[in-house]
Order: structure tokens, then C-alpha cells, then sequence
């Protein structure tokens, strides 16, 4: 079984300078790693469906806005109802403990910041120095490193 995980890269701007939302992942028996708010997407629950819902359970933020939704096409076919979105990236583990694959999303929201959500602690915005750190330290998660780097890049 693989499973599909979706992610959200919140970005926001503070004193000139784009901050992202990352939270330490807290689960029994795991390393603690920094993160990108997400999870897991239910059968046959929509990409962005799912994106709204673990950003909420994990954060408590409400998404407002998903880049790439507005361009969204849903099919109805014979056999199959279709959702296309455009990503920001998508990753897929090719080995490791885990079969996964997941899509990143450059999202907006708003609401009340937990201090804990659904398996998650500190969660908070992080400036470009943080988010270097966390990296240089070997403290983010494996799964949102790839699109991390690509969001520095840019």
C-alpha cells in the first residue's frame, strides 16, 4: 500500500521577509522533526479537500486560498470523477520504510495558530535563517526537504 500524503507550504510576510509555518512532529516511538503542516489524504477524499482538512487538525488555520485552485478541472467519466491541480511539487520515496508519494501546495489561511494540533508541538512561523538552520541540523523531516529547498531557491 502507498500512502498519499498532502502538504502545505503557508507562507506569509513579516517586516519584509517571507516567513513559513513548519511544526515539530510528535508521535510515539519516532524521531521529533520540524515539518510542513499535512498528512494523509482519506479514500476517495479530494487533494484539496484534504489539504484544508489536515491544515486545520494540524494547525487549527482555515485555508483561504490554494495556488493552482482556480485552474482546477474535475472530470465526471464513466467509471471515474477526476480532480487536476497544479502543485507546487510532488515527491515520491523511491526507498525507504514508508512507500509514499505527496503533493506540496502554496496555500493562504487564516485563524487562530494551535500550540498544539493533532500530533503536532511548536507550531510556528519560520524565517529563512530558522529554516536554514533546521536543515543544516538535520532537523526537518526527510519527506519536506526536497520542497523546502525548492522554496529557498526561490
Amino acid at each position: 500500500m502507498i500512502h498519499v500524503n498532502v502538504r502545505g507550504l503557508l507562507i506569509r510576510e513579516k517586516e519584509g521577509e517571507k516567513q513559513l509555518l513548519i511544526q515539530l512532529r510528535k508521535r510515539k516511538g519516532e524521531a521529533q522533526v520540524y515539518e510542513l503542516p499535512g498528512g494523509r489524504i482519506n479514500e476517495y477524499e479530494s487533494i484539496t479537500d484534504g489539504l484544508k482538512r489536515e491544515i486545520m487538525e494540524e494547525t487549527g488555520l482555515k485555508i483561504t486560498a490554494i495556488r493552482g485552485e482556480q485552474e482546477k478541472i474535475t472530470t465526471n467519466g464513466k467509471s471515474f470523477t477526476m480532480e487536476c491541480i497544479k502543485p507546487f511539487s510532488a515527491y515520491q520515496t523511491l526507498e525507504g520504510p514508508v512507500d509514499s508519494f505527496g503533493i506540496h501546495f502554496i496555500c493562504e489561511a487564516e485563524g487562530e495558530l494551535l500550540t498544539t494540533g493533532d500530533d503536532t508541538a511548536d507550531i510556528h512561523w519560520a524565517c529563512r535563517a530558522e529554516l536554514q538552520k533546521l536543515i543544516d541540523e538535520h532537523k526537518f523531516s526527510e519527506i519536506d526537504l526536497p520542497a523546502l529547498l525548492m522554496f529557498l531557491k526561490n
